[in-house]
């Protein structure tokens, strides 16, 4: 892989090399040993396929007159996409920092005026100005919405927005490795592609339900640090210390130690942290007792419904029972990515279209959500019980969806719970 000499002066700064330390998956690693990938590498891919696109569009279609400048800001925009991820990919994520893609435009920013400092004005060296710089940052962002309100390039080249963060319909180089492309502003589709284009949305849907959305490890990573509050003994700062300047400095110094460096503190304000870290380490995790498909009216209804105790000193309160949902689609909520994606035949290549609605339904599912529940302290009860059940009361029924219940055990007493 040969990369750019500004896209190797981005790389071989702090802010960057970090991503070597975060993994790509964040905690789905715990599950999954094989699931080792960083951000590192994965900023390096995106930004090689983001040029290779480029180079294709370019090559098929010299009436778009694509600059060297447009070809090495989408490549810079790959390069940089995944700068803000903190800890363990999206567990910081509206925590302490910005969404990802906020923070990695901030993170940019940081890496072109730190290179500045150091008498580097790396962008104008390689024929960048202001306007590049702004065209790079939009790119991480993505463009979310058809008005034309962009101002890094024009509207005749708003398909190159499309490259790297797709919102229109979610087909970016992130995702996906391979396009054909018709002289529109939007990117189009060889129609013989649509199967593999609806595969793209399905491999998504089967990942999310799969592998990404074991939460376990990763709500109890987010309590860890969370409940860390106090960042000093990491980072030299406290959490109401943080100003944009500090987020920047700790930013750079975060990564996924930060779960080795919690467990072998010693400090005294990090001990409920260590404890939550150390029974990850040990697996004395909750684990997961019941997941329920909601529909659409059943979502505006409440998902857990009162108990009715058989025993009056039997007391569960909200906080025993955190629940988490997990949206299952397929990338664009409720709606059908499969009819924002154009194509093109072999007989009018020059003509773009979406695919028919009756061929939509034929390969596309419609979205699907469910809801898992993780009864965190109910779970030890119930294993408990199985050896001593003279110390537990007698069964009660909690609904945790309008028409299915759970028959649960709980305890007459809170101790050992």
């Amino acid at each position: 892989m040969e990369l750019h000499p500004l896209l190797v002066k981005i790389i071989d700064t702090p802010q960057f090399q970090r991503l070597r330390h975060i993994k790509q998956l964040g905690g789905t690693y715990l599950v999954y040993p094989g699931a080792s990938h960083n951000r590192f590498e994965h900023s390096l891919g995106v930004a090689y396929l983001a040029g290779r696109l480029v180079k294709v569009l370019h090559n098929n279609q010299p009436e778009l007159k694509m600059t060297k400048q447009d070809f090495l800001c989408v490549q810079i925009a790959g390069l940089c996409h995944d700068l803000g991820h903190g800890p363990f990919s999206h567990v910081f994520d509206g925590l302490v920092i910005p969404e990802h893609e906020q923070m990695s435009v901030l993170m940019f920013d940081d890496i072109v005026k730190s290179l500045k400092d150091e008498n580097e004005d790396v962008l104008k060296e390689h024929g960048l100005d202001d306007k590049d710089a702004t065209f790079i940052k939009e790119l991480i962002e993505g463009a979310k919405t058809s008005e034309w309100t962009y101002k890094g390039r024009d509207e005749d080249k708003s398909f190159l927005y499309e490259i790297v963060a797709n919102k229109q319909n979610g087909i970016d180089v992130d995702k996906w490795d391979y396009f054909m492309a018709d002289k529109y502003k939007t990117i189009t589709h060889f129609k013989g592609l649509a199967d593999n284009v609806y595969d793209m949305f399905r491999t998504r849907y089967t990942l999310h339900r799969q592998a990404y959305q074991h939460k376990i490890y990763m709500l109890k990573i987010s309590e860890a640090i969370k409940t860390a509050e106090d960042y000093s003994e990491l980072t030299g700062h406290t959490i109401y210390e943080i100003t944009y300047f500090l987020l920047m400095i700790i930013m750079t110094l975060l990564s996924d130690e930060i779960f080795e460096q919690i467990l072998s503190s010693t400090a005294d304000n990090l001990k409920k942290s260590r404890d939550i870290l150390n029974k990850i380490v040990r697996r004395k995790l909750p684990k997961f007792v019941a997941e329920a498909r909601l529909t659409e009216n059943s979502m505006s209804k409440a998902a857990l419904e009162k108990y009715k105790p058989t025993d009056p000193t039997v007391s569960l309160n909200t906080e025993d029972l955190p629940v988490y949902v997990v949206d299952l689609d397929h990338g664009m909520k409720d709606k059908n990515p499969i009819k924002k994606v154009f194509f093109y035949s072999k007989r009018k290549p020059n003509k773009a279209f979406p695919i028919k609605d009756y061929q939509v339904l034929l390969m596309f599912i419609q979205r699907s959500q469910s809801m898992k529940i993780y009864l965190w302290r109910l779970v030890l009860i119930l294993w408990r019980a199985a050896t001593n059940k003279s110390m537990y009361g007698k069964p009660c029924i909690m609904c945790y969806s309008p028409v299915r219940k759970l028959y649960i055990i709980v305890s007459k007493s809170r101790s050992g719970c």
